[in-house]
Order: structure tokens, then C-alpha cells, then sequence
């Protein structure tokens, strides 16, 4: 499975990419590239037959949730 991680400290952002069995890769990105990033590796939402985050953690499945429509736009 694919990871993207956002990554931030006081010298710059950053984006790093995990796969199994791979050293990790970081480079520096800004806001709109990982955004970029997050939408072709489809980490943005729920996809039917693609393990992300969303599903991996069950994101965004319960109205029921404290967190339910927190991070909608």
C-alpha cells in the first residue's frame, strides 16, 4: 500500500511517499503540489476498490462521529 504524509518543520514542507520494502522519498513541496499529489494517488476521499486512508481508518463513515463534517470545506 502506498502512504503520503504530509511533513512540516521550521525549514519547509514537505511530502513523503512510503511503500513497502522501499526506502522512504521526501522532497520539498508546497500546499498546492501535495494537494496535487493527494488527488492523483486518490488520498482525498473514499474510492471504491482503492485502500486509503479513508477507508484504512474508516474516515468520514458515521454522521454520528465528533468529527463528522469538521474538515468539509
Amino acid at each position: 500500500m502506498l502512504v503520503i504524509r504530509r511533513m512540516v518543520d521550521r525549514h519547509g514542507s514537505f511530502t513523503a511517499i512510503f511503500l513497502p520494502g522501499e526506502p522512504p522519498k521526501i522532497f520539498p513541496t508546497s500546499d498546492y503540489e501535495h494537494g496535487r499529489i493527494l488527488q492523483i494517488y486518490k488520498q482525498d476521499r473514499r474510492h471504491r476498490n482503492v485502500q486509503n486512508d479513508f477507508s484504512e481508518y474508516d474516515l468520514q463513515s458515521s454522521k454520528n462521529s465528533p468529527l463528522y463534517g469538521r474538515w468539509r470545506g
